[in-house]
């Protein structure tokens, strides 16, 4: 990872394989993401499978859970935090369910960030009425 970009997807697929599996939802939403939120103007959308494969492959290294969180801390603008943490909780919420893995990932993303606890309960509180279905 060498941009902020990156660091976004890799917090995506932090999340989508915090629960052992990257639902088909969840890979929906991560692409849906890329192409359509104004952060990832200019991102080449066609890199996302590599990129979200190097994530993968550093998670299969010994510790490489806390070295991909460490380059996501290094790589991310201060400003860009609590849209990295968003996203992420879109990925968790995208198939309507959240896991024991997923949440606790989640809680060491706001952590390794720095986003405070109120403004994480109001951006999970929006990702899970974005994802709600009738």
């Amino acid at each position: 990872m060498t941009d902020p970009h990156g660091a976004l997807i890799y917090t995506m697929v932090l999340a989508s394989a915090a629960d052992g599996t990257m639902s088909d939802k969840e890979l929906a939403t991560i692409g849906e993401m890329v192409r359509h939120l104004p952060v990832f103007r200019g991102f080449d959308a066609d890199r996302i499978a590599t990129v979200s494969n190097e994530c993968q492959r550093l998670l299969q290294d010994e510790n490489g859970l806390d070295r991909a969180l460490d380059e996501i801390k290094e790589t991310l603008p201060d400003h860009l935090r609590e849209t990295a943490y968003a996203i992420a909780c879109d990925v968790v919420a995208a198939d309507g369910r959240a896991s024991q893995e997923e949440l606790r990932l989640l809680e060491m993303i706001r952590y390794c960030l720095g986003v405070d606890r109120l403004h994480a309960a109001a951006i999970e509180r929006g990702a899970r009425a974005r994802h709600m279905t009738l």
